[in-house]
């Protein structure tokens, strides 16, 4: 790795003021962000560390809606929302492997957007308002392209707000060596709405697959997703992992597969 210099502040205002400095970047559980520096794909001149920020951390419920703190650990949403959010905690639960859960957070998945990350699918998927320092950010806005948000430079996520579905689900179809999603569905119903929204599929990163959602809003059931044409294979991401056709059928099989698993 290049040097580097690293603080570690007390607040989210402390943080803010640094990133403003030099070419500063944050650093959040860092399962993303240290790999790329030991690699060398990246240099910057300080790493601003946010896990020494409570304000940060933690779960909060109320009025039907849950806020999850954005340096809260997957293991820490696997563990409190297993009861109260199954879906969401069943995301979680499944990201990675145990060392990976307890280092890395919902805020820095979200902040990095890997077009094969789990938490853009929940946060999509549910129509969920993504906090930071400075605004709200809607989730149809925050999600821009290939590991772009709508964030600015120096902007850092507090917080991230989701509405608690009526019935939610999300079914993955990991690569195993990465435990990444080759495939990732996650359908919610939310009142007479339903969003259905995928990652690890598309070259655009995370997306709604809109003509499932029409489908399942008339007939809440596997069946309704059956009848429909797979998204386009063109658009999907296509490697040595699987090639975009294969990608594009696995998006109809894991929505089927969650919306069976919504009961």
């Amino acid at each position: 790795m290049y040097a580097f210099e690293f603080v570690k502040p007390k607040t989210v205002e402390e943080a803010v003021a640094a990133l403003r400095e030099s070419e500063a970047k944050a650093l959040a559980g860092g399962q993303t962000l240290i790999p790329t520096l030991k690699q060398r794909l990246a240099a910057p001149e300080k790493l601003v560390s946010l896990a020494g920020i409570e304000a940060l951390k933690g779960i909060r419920m109320g009025d039907g809606v849950v806020e999850i703190g954005a340096g809260t650990t997957h293991a820490t949403v696997a563990r409190e929302l297993a009861g109260s959010v199954p879906a969401l905690a069943a995301l979680a639960g499944d990201i990675g492997d145990p060392a990976v859960r307890n280092r890395g957070t919902i805020g820095g998945s979200l902040a990095n957007n890997d077009p094969s990350a789990d938490w853009p699918a929940a946060v999509l998927g549910t129509g969920a308002t993504v906090v930071t320092d400075r605004r709200e950010i809607a989730a149809d806005d925050f999600f821009q392209g290939l590991f772009t948000t709508a964030l600015e430079e120096d902007e850092i996520i507090t917080a991230v707000r989701f509405p608690i579905p009526e019935a939610a689900a999300y079914a993955k179809f990991d690569q195993p060596a990465s435990r990444f999603a080759l495939v990732g569905v996650f359908v919610a119903r939310l009142g007479g709405d339903v969003r259905v929204a995928v990652t690890g599929a598309s070259e655009n990163g995370v997306f709604r697959w809109q003509e499932a959602e029409a489908a399942l809003e008339a007939d809440f059931s596997p069946a309704a997703v059956e009848a429909l044409a797979p998204p386009p294979a063109e658009e999907m991401i296509s490697d040595l992992h699987g090639a975009g056709d294969y990608r594009a059928h696995l998006v109809k099989v894991m929505t089927k597969r969650a919306v069976a698993a919504c009961g």
